[in-house]
């Protein structure tokens, strides 16, 4: 049985006579963790943009398991624009009502307890801190119970605890059976949470496997060591 929720040949975007992407073909499987990593300006953005069907490519192809890939596909932003001065139960209402989804308080409560928010229901949005508002954008992302989950740099920003809390969020995801792709350049993070790392260098895939396969493959000691090497030619 195939197991390929989304499988992309041949990407090219180009902005003005520069292809930000450039021939990249990569899949999504079920049930992995999936790290998206390279520098800033390597095509890593619009990359994740192709796959979500947020830009065209002016070449290639994205295939999807389903017919109707926004119902089953959840994206956490860096930044989530949480409605001023609702709590977080009604920004979880709100965020269900795009999908058409009538949820009742405990179901939202659900999914808030799933993300440790339940005690936070009642808080106003915007002064949650900053790890509970992560894990609120989370939370809003899972209302309608999405098969593949994109995280963007999920921790940027966040201290120590508050990105203990988001990783120990995306590890009980993953065990509950969500695939996730997410993107960081936190590469002690990428080591400890991906199952499979692609490396996006000038808009083409430089290296692509498991963390050790990885490390064993390029002879490094370390994700930050290979990043070093991988983007040396600049």
């Amino acid at each position: 049985m195939d197991s390929t929720l989304i499988k992309a040949e041949g990407l090219v975007k180009t902005y003005g006579r520069k292809p930000v992407v450039n021939g990249l073909s990569l899949d999504i499987q079920e049930g992995e963790v999936l790290a998206i990593i390279g520098p800033n300006g390597a095509g890593k953005s619009t990359t994740l943009d192709l796959l979500l069907g947020l830009r065209r490519p002016d070449a290639g192809s994205v295939t999807y398991w389903t017919s109707d890939p926004a119902r089953h596909i959840g994206l956490q932003l860096q930044s989530t624009p949480f409605f001023p001065g609702f709590t977080a139960l009604e920004n979880m209402r709100m965020f269900a009502a795009f999908y058409g989804l009538r949820l009742t308080s405990d179901e939202l409560m659900g999914h808030l307890r799933r993300c440790g928010l339940e005690e936070h229901a009642k808080t106003d949005a915007l002064r949650l801190s900053g790890g509970q508002q992560k894990r609120l954008a989370i939370a809003m992302t899972l209302t309608h119970e999405p098969k593949l989950l994109f995280l963007d740099e999920p921790t940027a920003a966040l201290d120590p605890r508050a990105r203990r809390e988001i990783r120990d969020l995306i590890r009980s995801l993953s065990a509950s059976g969500t695939s996730i792709v997410f993107t960081s350049h936190d590469m002690e993070e990428v080591h400890k949470l991906a199952s499979r790392i692609v490396f996006i260098h000038n808009g083409r895939i430089a290296a692509s496997g498991s963390p050790q396969d990885l490390l064993d493959r390029y002879k490094t000691e370390t994700l930050e060591e290979l990043y070093i090497s991988l983007t040396a030619s600049g």
